[in-house]
């Protein structure tokens, strides 16, 4: 079976166990790497949908898994539709301008900050409003290109040994986490404190972003409460203001536009934001789980067979991979 590192520009009778001769070989670069890089380089080619060819040059360990996109195209598009169909509905029975009322957005913003603050703590809450900002922007990475790429990795480290790692390093800053991992791997730390250690750092990850999810359901409960008491701070002045008429409809117009305030914040944005933190949560720490397994076994020097075993054990059923029995014979054609 031809190995997942043979490259496009070897020999198509040489044997499928011999190592390809690549015509132009980066000075001082081992033949191992070079078959790697190639090898990344292709398997990137076959997740963005193109026919793999030869690579000019190493490709950033990052660049080697398919991305499936800068924007959340569906959240900001939830988040889009939902305020297009308030503003319609606002628009065509009347005017914008009087669904807008500072006292009520003072009460409903302002309330809603200081309650979930005084449930945790500033760091947190500013964490959280991070973290709520990145997922309109992140970058998810597809697990079924991470596990290939662990793969590679592996098919690597067990040709030329866990040594030859180092000269891909400068390749995977693109992903921190797994760059500290090979980094690891190369510096002979052992395998089982390699294992605690990264296995830690995931858990740490995964607590930091279920906090920061904590964080917005708490905001999303509070809000609606804060539009209640706007309410309740409408009705009394109105109350008090009877034998005013001029200034009842400003006193109205603080009682209900403090609820509509609470529940569009609290419903249409702050709790879509938490379950999107949550999900990317989950797919952080599958991503982390995949590289700590990729990097806990090339320390062990496992066979990449088996490594294989182990993420297709991590993997949802339809991200599952069988990279030797059918992708790796045509990473090599």
């Amino acid at each position: 079976m031809a190995s997942a590192f043979d490259t496009p520009r070897a020999n198509p009778r040489a044997k499928p166990a011999s190592r390809p001769e690549p015509r132009d070989p980066a000075p001082g670069a081992a033949q191992g790497t070079a078959g790697a890089a190639q090898g990344i380089a292709q398997t990137a080619g076959q997740g963005s949908g193109r026919s793999p060819g030869p690579a000019p040059g190493p490709i950033p360990g990052g660049r080697s898994v398919r991305l499936r996109g800068g924007f959340d195209v569906a959240t900001l598009a939830g988040l889009a539709a939902a305020a297009a169909v308030i503003v319609i509905a606002i628009t065509a029975g009347g005017s914008l301008r009087a669904f807008v009322d500072p006292p009520s957005l003072m009460i409903v913003l302002g309330g809603t900050l200081a309650v979930t603050t005084a449930s945790f703590s500033l760091g947190d809450v500013a964490v959280a409003w991070k973290n709520a900002a990145a997922v309109l922007v992140h970058q998810r990475l597809d697990p079924k290109g991470v596990a290939r790429q662990v793969l590679l990795l592996a098919e690597a480290a067990r040709r030329a040994g866990p040594e030859t790692l180092k000269n891909v390093l400068p390749e995977l800053r693109a992903e921190p986490f797994l760059h500290r991992s090979v980094t690891l791997i190369t510096e002979g730390l052992p395998p089982d404190v390699m294992e605690h250690m990264l296995t830690g750092e995931v858990e740490a990850a995964a607590g930091g972003h279920g906090k920061s999810a904590g964080v917005l359901r708490r905001a999303s409960e509070v809000a609606p409460a804060m539009g209640l008491i706007g309410t309740l701070v409408g009705l009394v002045q109105m109350l008090g203001s009877l034998n005013d008429p001029s200034a009842i409809g400003p006193a109205m117009a603080l009682a209900l536009l403090t609820t509509f305030y609470g529940a569009v914040l609290g419903n249409v944005v702050l709790a879509p934001l938490a379950a999107k933190v949550e999900r990317a949560a989950e797919d952080d720490a599958l991503v982390k789980t995949l590289y700590t397994i990729g990097a806990v076994s090339i320390a062990r020097q496992e066979n990449p067979r088996r490594l294989e075993m182990l993420l297709n054990a991590v993997l949802p059923p339809g991200k599952r991979i069988q990279y030797f029995d059918r992708e790796a014979p045509r990473v090599g054609a």
